[in-house]
């Protein structure tokens, strides 16, 4: 649903000169059915090791039937043109999120 909103918005993004990437611990063959299967005209990121997430921050602690297991908290971070971090959304909501990040840009 997520990905599905920025794809349906990929114009609004490309008159504001921003890009969108996804970024996933999925393997490359996974990201590339998945990009496929939702017609994606962004670019996917791999991050299997997971080290993308971590230094970004978003590797946390969750509950999994009552087990605790390390996941990937879904988060949008805003970088600009020099490369900082203008807004992060945390715990995002999947739908009407890209119309939200517009909004922010």
């Amino acid at each position: 649903m997520e990905a599905s909103g920025f794809r349906d918005a990929i114009k609004s993004f490309e008159k504001l000169n921003a890009s969108v990437v996804g970024v996933s611990p999925d393997s490359p063959s996974a990201q590339a059915k998945f990009k496929e299967k939702y017609s994606l005209p962004f670019t996917l990121l791999c991050d299997e090791d997971k080290k993308v997430a971590d230094a970004y921050g978003v590797l946390k602690e969750k509950n999994m039937y009552g087990k605790t297991v390390l996941g990937i908290e879904r988060t949008t971070f805003l970088i600009g043109p020099a490369g900082n971090i203008k807004k992060i959304f945390p715990k995002v909501k999947a739908e009407g999120h890209a119309q939200e990040v517009l909004a922010a840009l």
